[in-house]
């Protein structure tokens, strides 16, 4: 078995960290507004769906980004 150590100085540490956390918090803000999309929404519970499903409803599932999003993006 092998082990492996990454040393790093506490300041070094604590210096990375400050620069790191308002990247983080914008992060994380962009991921709760795409997830609050109601677009979005409707996309999981598209996806969350079987074939049989999807069928039913004349989809097919590499359509679905396009059937979702036709309306507002060229795709």
């Amino acid at each position: 078995m092998a082990h492996t150590a990454h040393f790093t100085t506490p300041a070094t540490y604590g210096v990375l960290n400050l620069l790191a956390k308002p990247f983080t918090a914008l992060g994380k803000g962009l991921i709760a507004i795409a997830e609050a999309n109601s677009r979005s929404q409707t996309l999981n519970s598209l996806m969350a769906m079987s074939d049989a499903e999807l069928t039913k409803r004349g989809l097919k599932r590499d359509q679905l980004v396009h059937h979702v999003f036709s309306d507002s993006y060229y795709l």
